[in-house]
């Protein structure tokens, strides 16, 4: 449909060029998600920038996200086999379990990391031109499937070297990265809204980081803390890092009350995320 013309035969320009109007009302939820639609091209282009830029002028490039889930791996394998004597015992390889374990931990750690100062780290941008902020805090989750995909697959080939057959099992990676990019986005979403009120946040979330780890059964099985094992099962991450677990050896199957503890805290996490984003988004600009 051609655009109206006015009175003189010349064509409106209001029509052509489209309005942003703004008011201090938030957006409803179905304004907000076409303008994170709208702007998918620029989620792209900026995790294919970030991905870019985090190996330029490094002499081995992308091998590094190769290099670094391994290395960080045999250095966990290497002192818990030792000092924990958690690779005893188990009826699968240790070595596999811990890396199953690392894959998805090395993705949420360093998505979440730059998730959560991306508005204010990008405060220069979000100055000159108006898009929904909630695309930046997606940057990071959106350029580390490069990472994830070359770690899921170090894994696939890694599983035959250390003697761990390849069955239908491994076909439950695919609900494991679902749920585990659903959690960190939504995690990296929260996070990067209350940082802009609240600069604290960056070193708590640093500080929480080196606990979570350690209580997150990345390197040692549930069932290694006796009694306290159960008390594991209401870490959201628990029931994620144990998906990949399965997926890759015969380890017990997470349970049900850590898959459900997972699945609702992602929920949970999504809609006050979108919630904070919805409300305050035009209001993060002015605190930068």
């Amino acid at each position: 449909m051609s655009a109206p013309v006015d009175s003189e035969g010349r064509r409106s320009r209001s029509s052509a060029v489209p309005v942003l109007q703004l008011d201090s009302g938030p957006e409803s939820f179905r304004v907000w998600v076409g303008g994170l639609w709208r702007n998918r091209n620029l989620l792209y282009a900026l995790a294919q920038q970030d991905f870019r830029s985090r190996y330029k002028r490094a002499a081995f490039g992308v091998l590094w996200s190769i290099a670094l889930p391994l290395f960080q791996s045999a250095v966990m394998v290497f002192i818990f086999s030792r000092v924990g004597r958690f690779g005893s015992g188990l009826g699968y390889s240790y070595a596999a379990f811990v890396l199953a374990g690392m894959v998805p931990w090395l993705y949420l750690s360093t998505s979440i990391a730059s998730s959560t100062t991306s508005i204010v780290d990008a405060s220069g941008l979000t100055d000159k031109v108006f898009f929904p902020r909630a695309v930046l805090p997606l940057v990071a989750p959106a350029a580390n499937l490069v990472m994830l995909a070359i770690s899921t697959l170090i894994l696939l080939v890694a599983l035959p070297i250390v003697g761990e057959p390849l069955t239908a099992r491994f076909l439950l990676i695919v609900p494991a990265v679902v749920l585990l990019c659903t959690f960190t986005a939504a995690v990296g979403l929260a996070l990067s809204a209350l940082y802009v009120y609240f600069r604290d946040v960056k070193f708590m979330v640093q500080a929480v980081l080196l606990v979570w780890l350690y209580v997150t059964p990345v390197v040692y099985p549930p069932s290694a803390l006796k009694s306290a094992g159960p008390w594991l099962d209401f870490n959201p991450l628990t029931g994620i890092v144990g998906l990949f677990q399965r997926a890759a050896v015969d380890a017990p199957v997470p349970s049900t009350r850590s898959l459900v503890v997972s699945v609702v805290a992602t929920a949970l996490l999504a809609v006050v995320a979108v919630v904070a984003h919805r409300r305050h988004d035009r209001l993060f600009v002015d605190l930068l």
